[in-house]
């Protein structure tokens, strides 16, 4: 019996870390992102859940390319791109064009 609590403990505990790290993005990118991109669901379905895969493989390789010369650059070449970068794509790809999720920012 205490391992099937233990068991239920630490996947709700998972799933709340995960939802945590999709709420730190949307803040992230309601900060650093919308000034460009609109809100939150316009943003985040500019691309599917594959494309912002891809795009932040690599240490965001191809996300760093798409802002190469706009007013976006400094922000994803600095420290706090590198500290949120993870948490901004929990939040794309949970809200992206083919996930049938609307975010609500």
């Amino acid at each position: 019996m205490n391992k099937v609590i233990t068991t239920l403990l630490i996947i709700t505990l998972a799933a709340l870390s995960a939802q945590a790290d999709i709420h730190k993005g949307k803040k992230a990118y309601l900060k650093q992102c919308k000034k460009c991109h609109g809100n939150g669901g316009k943003g985040a379905a500019m691309k599917t859940q594959a494309e912002w895969t891809a795009a932040f493989e690599n240490d965001a390789q191809g996300f760093k390319a798409w802002h190469k010369g706009t007013r976006g650059e400094k922000y994803v070449h600095g420290k706090k791109f590198k500290k949120y970068s993870g948490h901004l794509k929990d939040f794309l790809f949970e809200y992206g064009s083919d996930s049938g999720n609307i975010p609500t920012c």
